[in-house]
């Protein structure tokens, strides 16, 4: 019969043992993921470092040095459409946001990848076409931080590639969450940097690294899970049970027939085109409208309509303050038909856009950049000293398989661990596989070293 003196005792046991167990969890962690996470930072780092150098690069195509009195944006528009060498559709316009700025028309073009559009650049006092590339998504980045962005995302893989950064994601906030438990369980030493041994220089290095960095790379790792496949899905699926989507507009008109057949080919797909362009003489008045029912961002976007539905007209500011509003507008009155303001989104959308924005390091400019550069910066660090530690410790590193400390763990705190990353596999099915995988690798290892004792 157990006394009660002996409970302290057993706790203690029981907690150098869990220790042990998350020790080897992070170890394979970093082995296993840690080239994911230190690409993912390394191409995160290219993006947002690069604006600047975007805006250097294609300099003659965003600005002009004429001075004048601007036409019209239908004029703009004529010019673009005159200029191209294919029968393209209008999609949207972007009206020059200053004096010295270009206007943006750009047009649908098959030949593209999704959320892409062939862009024209237009000079707005002369009609001069200064530039004609590929823009990529709501930010309107140029074919350099295209490449950079596809780069982050898939590895230029295409979608099977995007499973690459969303493991990352995946278990960036497990490694993070999992350093903090053993940085805060050890025992407190006061010595100086200098008169530490090599290895626990490198270990001290590590782990304060992780520790301070760790609110800033679980924010990192949530936020990048939102644009991942699986487990972004799963995160949709949620916001939408408990009411947290980001509101939107509708462009349907109350009333409209279908717009174009289903069955009519090629004949529905140019009628859509004629309509569009019938609509680019109503591109300033839209302008003026949208201005008249509140939207004053000079980052604005005019989408053009298809045929029986309405205008939409969004802001695309989303430095601070976020100017995010949206509305549409009826093709014969331009009366306001639908609108979503930013500022009446409830607070986990307000946070979704704020995040992706931080994320993406547009939210507060310049020292958002700075802020992101050196988290990801950070993060290759340690993960660096991580490598030289197991490097340099190999074999010692790599004894004890994940198995034998998960067995030393009391029966309850088994099922604990059992029930939290069965939770946590179906939350993150990426997560769930490569943990599968990871158990497989060492269940092999657990008995081979049985075999050899």
């Amino acid at each position: 019969m157990t006394s009660f003196t002996d409970v302290p005792h057993k706790f203690a046991a029981q907690r150098g043992m869990l220790r042990a167990f998350m020790l080897r969890l992070h170890f394979y962690i970093g082995v296993f993921v840690g080239p994911f996470i230190f690409v993912a930072a390394l191409t995160g780092l290219l993006y947002v470092l690069t604006p600047q150098i975007e805006s250097r690069l294609y300099a003659d195509a965003l600005t002009t040095p004429s001075q004048g009195v601007a036409r019209s944006l239908t004029d703009q528009a004529e010019a673009a459409v005159a200029y191209l060498d294919a029968p393209l559709s209008v999609s949207a316009v972007r009206p020059a946001t200053a004096a010295g700025k270009t206007t943006r028309i750009m047009f649908s073009d098959p030949d593209l990848g999704p959320s892409e559009n062939r862009t024209i650049f237009i000079d707005p006092v002369t009609l001069a076409v200064r530039g004609d590339m590929t823009t990529y998504g709501t930010s309107g980045i140029l074919p350099f931080r295209i490449t950079l962005d596809y780069l982050h995302r898939n590895l230029l893989l295409g979608d099977w590639g995007r499973y690459y950064s969303e493991l990352a994601a995946s278990w960036l906030w497990v490694v993070v969450l999992g350093g903090v438990i053993l940085w805060a369980g050890q025992a407190p030493r006061r010595q100086r940097l200098r008169e530490m041994s090599a290895s626990r220089r490198r270990r001290w290095i590590h782990g304060t690294i992780g520790v301070t960095l760790s609110v800033v790379l679980v924010f990192v790792s949530v936020t990048g899970l939102t644009w991942s496949q699986a487990g972004g899905q799963r995160i949709t699926d949620l916001r939408n049970r408990l009411g947290w989507v980001t509101p939107s507009v509708s462009t349907t008109l109350a009333g409209a027939p279908s717009p174009v057949d289903q069955h009519a080919g090629h004949s529905g797909h140019t009628m859509a085109m004629t309509a569009r362009e019938d609509r680019l003489d109503q591109l300033d008045a839209v302008a003026a409208a949208s201005r008249t029912a509140g939207l004053d961002s000079p980052m604005l976007e005019i989408r053009l309509p298809k045929p029986d539905q309405a205008w939409m007209v969004r802001e695309y500011d989303r430095s601070w303050p976020t100017q995010v509003d949206t509305i549409t507008l009826a093709p014969q009155t331009l009366a306001v038909t639908s609108r979503a303001d930013f500022a009446t989104f409830t607070i986990i959308p307000k946070l979704v856009r704020w995040g992706i924005d931080a994320h993406m390091g547009v939210l507060f400019g310049v020292p958002n950049q700075i802020v992101m550069a050196l988290v990801a910066l950070g993060l290759m660090v340690s993960i660096g000293y991580g490598y030289v530690m197991w490097w340099t410790r190999r074999p010692a590193a790599g004894g004890l398989p994940l198995a034998g400390a998960w067995m030393r763990l009391a029966p309850w705190m088994r099922g604990v661990w059992l029930l939290a990353g069965a939770a946590v596999g179906w939350a993150l099915p990426v997560l769930g596989l490569s943990l599968l995988v990871f158990v497989l690798i060492d269940m092999v290892r657990w008995w081979q070293a049985r075999r050899r004792a």
